[in-house]
């Protein structure tokens, strides 16, 4: 069955504790004036049926962006795969028709405003589980395309198994694999240290604007 918009969930994934930007939200960080959060819900919305941001902590500092905010469903902030399960938790209580989740870093604010067809039309013509996304054939493991249906694979993998790595949990899945180029600007840069604030402003002024 064909993978239509109204059938993916944006997750986006800000559960993250950012040690590398001296703590505080990364998705906060201004780019040419917004907060890269923005540009990310930006490219996202239209690709999806609804959005959902998967942050910890007090929601309210996301109130102005009326989005739910749904913190991770397991203690512990165990990385990624917490959140990706989160979206899936969400999913299945808030938009049951819905049978995937797109998961979107919100620290990236180039992502493609075609990644939710892309990733969709990776599975399509080769049948896999799940796809992720890369760029210069690089992987970008937590920027994927999941089926809502391996939630609870998924969460006994972190609850039973402790599982904490991307790469190890989705290795028993057929993955599949969207493309893109990084030159002139890798579509998943991401702001995880302050200088790379200065570098996502310089690539914005000489490509994105």
């Amino acid at each position: 069955m064909p993978i239509d918009t109204g059938d993916i969930v944006g997750v986006l994934l800000a559960g993250g504790q950012s040690r590398r930007m001296g703590g505080g939200d990364k998705s906060l960080q201004h780019l040419a004036g917004r907060p890269i959060l923005e540009h990310v819900i930006e490219r996202v919305t239209g690709q999806v049926g609804c959005i959902v941001l998967n942050a910890n902590g007090d929601p309210a500092r996301f109130d102005a962006y009326g989005l739910p905010v749904a913190p991770d469903v397991v203690a512990g902030q165990p990385g990624p795969l917490a959140g990706v399960l989160t979206g899936m938790t969400w999913a299945a209580a808030h938009m049951p028709a819905a049978r995937w989740i797109l998961t979107v870093a919100t620290d990236a604010p180039f992502v493609p405003r075609d990644l939710a067809h892309s990733l969709g039309r990776a599975i399509e013509d080769s049948g896999a589980d799940l796809a992720c996304a890369s760029s210069g054939g690089r992987r970008h493991p937590v920027i994927g395309l999941w089926p809502v249906a391996l939630a609870g694979a998924l969460r006994e993998a972190l609850e039973v198994d402790g599982v904490r790595k991307v790469d190890r949990w989705t290795a028993q899945y057929d993955m599949a694999i969207a493309d893109y180029p990084d030159d002139p600007v890798d579509p998943f840069f991401n702001v995880n240290k302050p200088e790379d604030v200065k570098a996502s402003e310089l690539l914005y002024n000489r490509h994105i604007r």
